[in-house]
């Protein structure tokens, strides 16, 4: 490399610098500095500097609210990985003609926008909806399922909503794996659950974290999903959030809450770093 185009190299990222600083942290050092500003009386904000936004976020209400958004994004990335491995390993050990078709169908729903997809959920659990129907007339129930505006609606939704996040690098890792590997366990008279806790499982941990990391992430902070299918009953951070900012006009509050579950995201994107996770998607 010249020195005439080394000397270039710097000017290349200044664009993309540029944008970062003005899109991202500009914005978040707004907000971090109306984190600790005051309500005022009517609303909006009062340059007054204070730390009773955090502090209040120790209120038993919101802890609550923390513990329910935790618990949904937890429960949605374990069934997500339940039900994405099997179906990435088939995909990977597919045909190769096969493969292409099959990833397809699992990229097929980003096609339709998600809030129709959303809606759609609504129409197929409330009580007169699709699966009520359909079971009542087999005649497994006799009552209607009171599914909608429940934590478990909620949890349908969000598992239909990041399973290809979950499906994509898990075939990824899955694919790159060697069969003979597999093979030589068979001949070494492993069982089937040896053959995939000590050779599938660790090679596919690069998928499995990224997979998680992916799916974890944007179901602790989702807002359109507990909204339409949790309702009032379901509030996760995201509500909690778009609340404080919209209803209640109470944004430095917003701004710390928004800055909370920042801190946590950060935390689970280091926990991924430090796991291997950016080797995977190298």
């Amino acid at each position: 490399m010249s020195p005439a185009s080394g000397s270039r190299i710097p000017w290349l990222v200044v664009p993309s610098a540029a944008t970062l600083l003005l899109f991202f942290l500009v914005p978040l050092a707004l907000v971090l500095t109306v984190s600790f500003a005051s309500r005022g009386t009517y609303g909006g904000i009062e340059w007054v500097v204070t730390l009773g936004n955090y502090t209040s976020i120790a209120d038993p209400l919101y802890l609550r609210i923390f513990w329910r958004s935790l618990w949904l994004a937890g429960l949605t990335t374990g069934f997500c990985l339940i039900m994405g491995f099997p179906l990435a390993y088939i995909i990977a050990r597919a045909p190769t003609r096969w493969q292409g078709i099959l990833l397809l169908l699992v990229v097929i729903p980003f096609w339709t926008n998600f809030l129709v997809r959303t809606y759609a959920w609504m129409f197929i659990l409330r009580t007169e909806g699709l699966l009520n129907t359909i079971l009542a007339g087999l005649g497994i129930i006799h009552e209607p399922l009171n599914i909608l505006f429940t934590d478990a609606a909620v949890l349908i939704g969000l598992v239909y909503g990041y399973l290809p996040f979950m499906v994509l690098p898990l075939y990824a890792a899955l694919e790159r794996l060697d069969p003979s590997l597999i093979e030589a366990a068979w001949d070494l008279y492993a069982r089937p659950i040896q053959v995939f806790s000590r050779v599938v499982l660790p090679l596919a941990k690069p998928g499995v974290i990224a997979g998680c990391v992916l799916v974890f992430i944007p179901s602790l902070g989702a807002y359109v999903t507990p909204d339409l299918l949790g309702g009032a009953r379901t509030m996760m951070i995201g509500n909690l959030i778009q609340h404080q900012y919209l209803v209640v006009r109470d944004w430095p509050f917003g701004s710390a809450l928004s800055f909370v579950l920042m801190a946590g995201v950060l935390a689970m994107v280091l926990y991924f770093l430090r796991a291997g996770g950016a080797k995977s998607l190298s």
